[in-house]
């Protein structure tokens, strides 16, 4: 018998979160493989990888069918109070389902009204359920019923679970038999309410599937689906629950099973699957499962042809904003740009002819393409963040567009920096224009609830980032199925970096063994599942907006955080689809630059901010040429301090090259050291070609932004500005689509017949390659050099408010609040330990006559590890009311808050129960040393707060309370009951005391780590970072610092940089990647490390080529810490 094509009907991929085991991509290529005409991915209540499956279909020349296997109960389940047909979703955090009865149907989309409602059935389960749960009801299923086909079978289905014999029968049973059969009576009653239901919603659009996988209890529930169906006059369908492409992933199905329900492998019976009957069919193979129903299988083909919608069918429209009369959206963006262009350029007679020129024909284009909605948006959104004064910025390529910056969306003027608009929009692009709004990070979420109030739920979701599993989370969660020891996964978990491959070696350093099956299983199914959607979360700020209901083009659902949805698409997704996306990112620098601002303001009595900060100030320069950046917007990390003495930035534009050049683009395309050389007069300025000067003028010959290889494209290589624009855009899809080498040729043998040299053509296609993997658009460069001289201004001319701010803002940028306070320290600024008679919440400046800066910071509360922000601000709070009433008694002396006069609190003792806050937190207190103003140790402190009276405890709130209503606290001593004696304590020795610090705070004021133990490093001939610093090329040297960063580019070809620090500084080592290996096991895992090797020290740059690494423990035992890795 010939083999009958068929189309498989019922596929879920890695996309049904620890269920598929395949994603869509390897489903579509083995569809193809096996000569399919057509796939359906139908994950499990949701669309989370269609557009994947689309793109991958789209290659492969295969028929994409879009459906979805929805999860299904009876009305009675209930979600936080009984959910009925047609209820809104009102889920709420931690609602759990009880599971009367849930079970199973396959819809898949007919056509664009179909999908439209698949998509709102499944948001009203996904919004009504607790997060990484749906569940809809059987009226809601059939209410979306138009344009969708209806597959109803499988293990969870009533037609296989409802027995025929008891259909009809359970009218008139006694409550006892009713009891006894329950499971079978409410399927039977079920199925006969919910199969009229779904006949009269779908008609001939509803199947029952046949679902063979060789297991012996299918063939009574396949008795069962026949008799049920045909009961009910429904067709019947042949498809097999396909869970992965192949059968060699059956492993990987069963180890995904066993993480969703939290069971363990050795206990998971029959929650896993029996056999390894799930892969994708060959038509030969699925005829001879369903020899005997050779109509079913004929039927899977006639219901691939009625599902004709694709994705590509979607049509999107932008929310159109509100207007003033008779306006018309482009009118009013004129408008707005010709009156924001005289702000621009009010210091001129007119706006420059140039300007105009560029405006009317950026206008023209975004007419054309009908874009001026989203110019608008963007407009609109800047200005609420003007009102309320939060600071924000637009990056990326709309740093191109004089437009922008005519609206203050950008701060770049693209006119006179000469910047290519195509970067941003060309009429060859379909694709909408990409608009970043960088936002101070702590008041971002103002603004998005404000996009959600403006434009309603219905209209704004933000968009999905997929978790993905790395090799640190693979090995936790398969390890536990496998039934290893936590201990030894997370020792293993040590020696994994982010993106490597588990490994022998990686059991061997871990001290597993290799040979071991359960840990070769391990190995095998971590590397596997590397790259699987692991849970579904929010994208920092990318918002999705529709004219019509979001929910009509993609499924939206509950986000983790409250008051937040989030669509079942990523930020690619989205792109792919050619959808507008706002992004509404926080940034750090923006929240670090208003505080310091705010700072100088009130201490100085100076208005400052990042448009009067006096433009190429020489000191500024100076500082960034000595790389002393931490803590300096985007020339902080190793590579770019490494850099600086290099470049030796004199100007604005030197800091966009700055920010360029350490990327993969110039770097592999061999451009950075020519660069270099050139800056520094070593060789002379040339030009592949005469007509490539001006695009290249800038950069002294050598390209370096992704702009300069567009108009190269253009200029050399006879590209227009939408092709070029097609180069860019290939260059970033590369590694994923490799349509970049269709242009290699071209660009190469263009620029050869126009005089550039073979060579130079080769040296910009890699340029290119390298591009795809990270590049900084010129306009963007020029974006982030804004904010990076503001922040270096700020360090360089107002060290305390820059310091204080800073550490407000953290977590932000590369350094960790040890490092930024020795870094303030080492410049002459004095930082202050936590107190709390003169701490706040957040840290603070106070005048100190011997400080850079003429101001102290005081280390704020909110450093204490464990401390709750409620708690710290009541500290704040009762402080400030006992000094305000001590200074109008007669005990006060009217010094200023964080005077050193006499506290007005008696003890500890009394502090602590006028404060009135958790025992707890006061012994937190207490070992980070905040008590040291009533001058007793450590150790006597936390005495007194552990053996507290607490009756003393409510006398003194009541007291305190009494006073805050205007009634008592005159200053005078209430009456104490006897105390204990308290012990006599050791004080904390140097050493203690660092690492008590560290142990509550992460950072001690007080002294670095290692400044304690200098003694006994000199007298084994230690240096410190200083001395280090000092030491001539070629000199051998040995080393022991703290590791406090850990890189390894992927530009690097397995080179692996450590930046090291002691209290003098810091020391740069470069470990090639035989020393690497050879001495991992301490490279990965000591946070205090010795290095022995060679300084290589040339043009102000010094590193230490390490050949040897050690333990230097036998020295010193300082406490470990945690270093920052990238990879």
């Amino acid at each position: 018998m010939l083999a009958q094509v068929y189309a498989p009907l019922w596929c879920k991929s890695n996309f049904s979160f620890l269920e598929g085991a395949s994603d869509p991509a390897e489903l579509i290529e083995q569809a193809a493989h096996l000569g399919l005409r057509s796939i359906a991915v139908t994950d499990r209540d949701g669309l989370y990888g269609v557009v994947q499956a689309h793109t991958a279909a789209r290659h492969k020349g295969l028929h994409l069918i879009i459906g979805a296997e929805m999860t299904v109960a009876d009305p009675g389940v209930v979600l936080s109070g009984q959910i009925r047909a047609g209820s809104q979703p009102t889920a709420k955090s931690g609602a759990q389902f009880e599971r009367a009865d849930i079970s199973t149907i396959v819809l898949l989309v007919e056509n664009r009204s179909g999908y439209q409602n698949l998509c709102r059935l499944i948001t009203r389960g996904r919004r009504r359920s607790p997060k990484g749960e749906s569940i809809t009801t059987w009226q809601e299923v059939a209410e979306h019923a138009g344009g969708l086909v209806a597959l109803w079978g499988g293990d969870n289905s009533l037609l296989t679970r409802a027995d025929p014999f008891k259909l009809g029968l359970s009218t008139g049973r006694s409550r006892a038999s009713f009891r006894t059969e329950q499971p079978r009576l409410v399927a039977e009653t079920l199925l006969e309410t919910v199969a009229p239901l779904l006949k009269d919603a779908f008609g001939d659009r509803l199947f029952a599937i046949i679902s063979r996988h060789h297991r012996a209890e299918e063939v009574r529930k396949e008795w069962r689906l026949r008799e049920n169906a045909s009961e009910w006059d429904i067709p019947l369908v042949a498809a097999t629950e396909v869970l992965y492409h192949s059968p060699s992933r059956r492993d990987v199905q069963d180890v995904l099973s066993c993480i969703r329900q939290g069971v363990k492998l050795s206990d998971a019976g029959r929650r896993i699957r029996s056999n390894a009957e799930h892969s994708l069919l060959s038509p030969d193979a699925f005829t001879r499962v369903y020899r005997d129903e050779v109509i079913a299988i004929t039927r899977t083909c006639e219901i691939s042809d009625r599902c004709t919608f694709s994705m590509s069918d979607l049509r999107y429209y932008y929310p159109a904003e509100r207007l003033p009369d008779g306006t018309t959206t482009d009118e009013w963006l004129r408008y707005l740009t010709f009156e924001g262009a005289k702000r621009r350029y009010q210091g001129e007679t007119e706006i420059p002819p140039k300007v105009v020129e560029q405006l009317n024909k950026e206008l023209v284009l975004i007419e054309e393409l009908s874009y001026a909605g989203h110019f608008l948006t963007m407009w609109e959104l800047v200005r609420f963040c003007e009102e309320r004064a939060i600071l924000c910025q637009g990056r990326g390529s709309a740093a191109n567009s004089a437009v922008c910056y005519c609206l203050g969306v950008t701060a770049v003027d693209p006119v006179r920096m000469g910047l290519l608009f195509e970067r941003f929009i060309s009429r060859e692009r379909a694709d909408p224009p990409d608009i970043d709004l960088d936002i101070e990070h702590d008041r971002r979420e103002e603004v998005i609830q404000h996009v959600y109030k403006k434009y309603g739920r219905d209209h704004a979701a933000m968009v999905a980032v997929i978790i993905r599993y790395r090799p640190k989370s693979a090995v936790r969660d398969i390890g536990k199925v496998l039934g290893l020891s936590e201990v030894s996964l997370h020792q293993l978990a040590k020696f994994l970096s982010r993106y490597d491959c588990v490994t022998a070696d990686s059991l061997r350093h871990a001290g597993l063994d290799p040979e071991a099956k359960v840990h070769q299983h391990l190995v095998r199914l971590a590397n596997t599942v590397q790259g699987f959607p692991r849970h579904l979360s929010i994208h920092p700020g990318g918002f999705l907006l529709g004219h019509e209901p979001v929910h009509d083009l993609v499924p939206v659902e509950n986000g983790a955080m409250e008051d937040r949805t989030v669509i079942q698409w990523e930020k690619d997704d989205v792109e792919e689809l050619g959808l507008f996306k706002v992004d509404l990112l926080g940034l750090g620098a923006l929240s670090q630059l208003r505080r310091a601002f705010n700072l100088i303001r009130i201490h100085r009595d100076v208005d400052l901010s990042m448009t009067t900060i006096p433009p190429n100030d020489t000191a500024t320069f100076d500082m960034c040429c000595k790389a002393e950046t931490v803590g300096v917007f985007q020339i902080e990390s190793r590579a770019q301090m490494a850099m600086l003495p290099r470049l030796k930035p004199r100007k604005f534009y030197d800091l966009v090259i700055e920010l360029s050049i350490v990327r993969p683009g110039p770097i592999t395309g061999g451009m950075v050291h020519p660069y270099l050389r050139r800056r520094a007069g070593e060789e002379p300025v040339i030009y592949p070609h005469e007509c490539l000067e001006p695009v290249l003028e800038k950069t002294l010959g050598v390209p370096l932004f992704q702009e300069q290889v567009m108009r190269l494209a253009v200029v050399a290589a006879d590209y227009s500005p939408g092709e070029a624009d097609q180069l860019r855009r290939d260059m970033a899809a590369w590694r994923k689509t490799g349509c970049l080498e269709r242009h290699r040729g071209r660009l190469i043998s263009r620029m050869m017949r126009n005089g550039i040299k073979e060579k130079f053509a080769e040296r910009v296609f890699e340029q290119i390659r390298g591009f795809g993997e990270y590049g900084f658009p010129e306009s963007h460069a020029a974006s982030f050099a804004l904010i990076s001289y503001a922040t270096a201004y700020l360090k360089c001319h107002y060290l305390p408010e820059f310091t204080c701010a800073l550490l407000n803002s953290w977590p932000m940028g590369f350094y960790t609040p040890a490092t930024i306070v020795q870094d303030a320290k080492r410049h002459g600024l004095v930082v202050r330990p936590v107190d709390v008679l003169h701490s706040m919440w957040n840290c603070t400046m106070q005048p100190c006559a011997h400080s850079t800066g003429g101001f102290a910071v005081r280390m704020g509360l909110r450093y204490v590890k464990g401390l709750r922000k409620d708690e710290g601000e009541k500290i704040e709070t009762v402080v400030k009311t006992v000094r305000r009433l001590w200074r109008t008694s007669d005990k006060g002396d009217g010094e200023s808050f964080g005077a050193t006069c006499d506290v007005p609190f008696t003890s500890i003792d009394d502090f602590t129960s006028r404060a009135g806050i958790a025992n707890r937190s006061m012994r937190l207190l207490a070992e980070a040393g905040a008590f040291d103003s009533f001058k007793e140790n450590r150790r006597v402190a936390l005495w007194q707060v552990q053996g507290m009276k607490m009756e003393t405890m409510h006398l003194h709130r009541a007291q305190f309370e009494g006073a805050n209503s205007g009634e008592g606290l005159t200053g005078a001593e209430p009456d104490l009951p006897l105390e204990e004696p308290v012990p006599v304590f050791r004080s904390l020795s140097d050493i203690d005391t660092v690492t008590w610090d560290f142990r509550t705070m992460n950072h001690s004021t007080r002294s670095h780590l290692l400044e304690p133990f200098r003694d006994e490093f000199v007298s084994k001939g230690l240096p410190d970072a200083r001395a280090v610093s000092r030491m001539e090329d070629g000199r051998h040297v040995n080393y022991a610092g703290i590791v406090i960063c850990r890189q390894r580019p992927g530009t690097a070809s397995g080179v692996v940089f450590m930046t090291m620090e002691d209290e003098t500084g810091f020391v740069n080592t470069i470990l090639w990647p035989g020393v690497y290996e050879q001495f991992s096991v301490q490279a990965r895992t000591l946070s205090f490390l010795g290095v022995s090797g060679k300084i290589q020290a040339a043009h102000g740059v010094l590193h230490v080529v390490v050949n040897k690494l050690w333990d230097p423990r036998e020295y010193a035992k300082p406490p470990a810490v945690r270093s920052r890795d990238f990879h």
